[in-house]
């Protein structure tokens, strides 16, 4: 019986018109899940509808005043979302950096290792110029998915680049050009 009229509740206050605001219910006789979408007014009883009324809207019986008004279910905050997004972005880009950062300190490892290195070969640069590579591909995933800047990300390749070639003069396993002169 309370679910029959629990849907005349329901059906017949989604005819109503919008005019009617603001409904209140306090009864914890109802259940939840039937009336989610719709409140009641405090002083409304719950005998009032497993008496089964016929029709809802502003009416008066028995000195209760009931309007009723279906609402929809609240949406998401915005605010909240975009609060849950910028955290998420922030613990990416916080990876990405981080990633950026540790293949960078390991290429100045071993190029520091080599320049302290008294017999080193030229062949003993393989190694670092592939962590010189996996280092550029973190820098530039990470320009690509917008956690650094290009100018930073050709910066920091640059830093890295230049440090090699120190580490290469060093060694006389280059020797750079003399400047143009300019007469």
């Amino acid at each position: 019986m309370a679910a029959i009229s629990m849907a005349c509740v329901s059906s017949q206050c989604l005819s109503l018109s919008s005019k009617l605001h603001n409904l209140s219910l306090s009864s914890t006789q109802l259940p939840n899940s039937s009336l989610k979408s719709l409140s009641f007014s405090a002083n409304l009883s719950h005998s009032l509808f497993s008496q089964g009324c016929s029709s809802l809207g502003s009416f008066q019986r028995r000195g209760f005043s009931v309007v009723c008004e279906a609402a929809t279910e609240k949406k998401a905050d915005s605010a909240a979302k975009r609060t849950r997004q910028a955290e998420t972005r922030r613990l990416r880009n916080k990876a990405r950096k981080s990633e950026v950062k540790t293949r960078m300190r390991k290429v100045f490892e071993a190029l520091d290792a080599l320049r302290k290195k008294t017999g080193a070969a030229p062949e003993d640069l393989v190694p670092i110029d592939n962590l010189i590579a996996e280092a550029y591909s973190a820098i530039d995933k990470a320009v690509v998915k917008g956690t650094l800047h290009r100018n930073t990300a050709a910066r920091r390749k640059s830093r890295l680049a230049r440090n090699k070639k120190v580490v290469e003069i060093h060694h006389g396993w280059y020797t750079p050009a003399p400047a143009p002169t300019t007469v």
